[in-house]
């Protein structure tokens, strides 16, 4: 089916590339988490129109519908309705998950032929599975990368905080199909790139669209406005030292080609590019 009013944003890029953002609801996290090290006079101001009572911000969960000559790409699946209520109230999820929002934009679950994510944290891997436990995606390939799985079902308390295991377990074999080691073109024209940083087997999405300016996830390295700034890591980064270093490199590419990027958990303007600002990056949107 055609793109929607329905979708949260939409571009024809040429070629028979067509990419839609749709929005599978909102959660909410600890503001100074989201902020990791930056001190609290750096950034109060820029959030003080939307942190909450509970010191918390609204975070947006945002995912990708990538329509190729060749297939149906999903970017990330957000939280997903097998969330019990005590997590629900404390993360202050709300909105539909992934499925109903697909379906509100024009798309069928049973159309994506792939299923890539940018990491396996509860808020991105959630909606892998519908309520009663079936595939949400029936013919899906699911992709991440291999060093993701392997934290994300591993023994290390740290690095497996942010991971539902017993979740991610009754999608293990599945998962297991689509492992990728490196960079790896799942579609021709979209690719995940290994990045690291915000967790061991983190990637980034990239569209090439023929004679278009790339088009980029960049998961949760990119999460929000001032994330722009690669010096800016939060407390959910496991390798920040990596983070701050990839970004660097990822960023100064994205600003100096012009690229679209879209960032994982903005709700307002979640679309929009990176320019150079001194020695670092700032974001623009629109």
């Amino acid at each position: 089916m055609a793109l929607n009013d329905a979708v949260d944003w939409r571009r024809d890029l040429g070629g028979g590339f067509r990419v839609a953002l749709i929005q599978a609801g909102t959660f909410r996290s600890d503001a100074g988490a989201l902020f990791g090290p930056v001190p609290r006079l750096l950034w109060d101001r820029l959030v003080t129109d939307e942190i909450d009572a509970e010191h918390r911000l609204l975070q947006a969960l945002n995912c990708l519908l990538i329509e190729t000559p060749a297939g149906r790409v999903l970017v990330e699946t957000g939280i997903g309705e097998r969330i019990d209520d005590k997590n629900r109230t404390m993360r202050g999820y709300a909105g539909p998950w992934i499925v109903p929002a697909l379906r509100g934009a024009g798309f069928e679950p049973g159309s994506v032929d792939v299923v890539a994510m940018s990491h396996l944290h509860f808020d991105h891997a959630g909606g892998l599975l519908a309520p009663d436990g079936s595939r949400a995606f029936r013919r899906a390939r699911v992709v991440a990368q291999r060093a993701e799985w392997e934290i994300a079902l591993g023994s290390n308390p740290r690095l497996v905080a942010s991971y539902v295991q017993p979740e991610l377990e009754l999608v293990r074999d599945w998962g297991a199909e689509g492992w990728v080691d490196g960079e790896r073109e799942l579609l021709p024209g979209v690719s995940v790139v290994p990045t690291g940083g915000h967790s061991a087997g983190h990637q980034a999405i990239v569209v090439r669209a023929p004679g278009a300016p790339p088009l980029a996830f960049f998961g949760d390295l990119a999460m929000r406005p001032w994330s722009a700034n690669p010096r800016w890591v939060t407390s959910f980064d496991d390798f920040p030292l990596d983070s701050v270093e990839v970004k660097g490199s990822l960023f100064a590419q994205a600003a100096d080609e012009g690229w679209t990027i879209v960032l994982s958990h903005e709700a307002r303007q979640p679309v929009g590019r990176l320019v150079r600002d001194r020695d670092r990056f700032r974001y623009e949107a629109g």
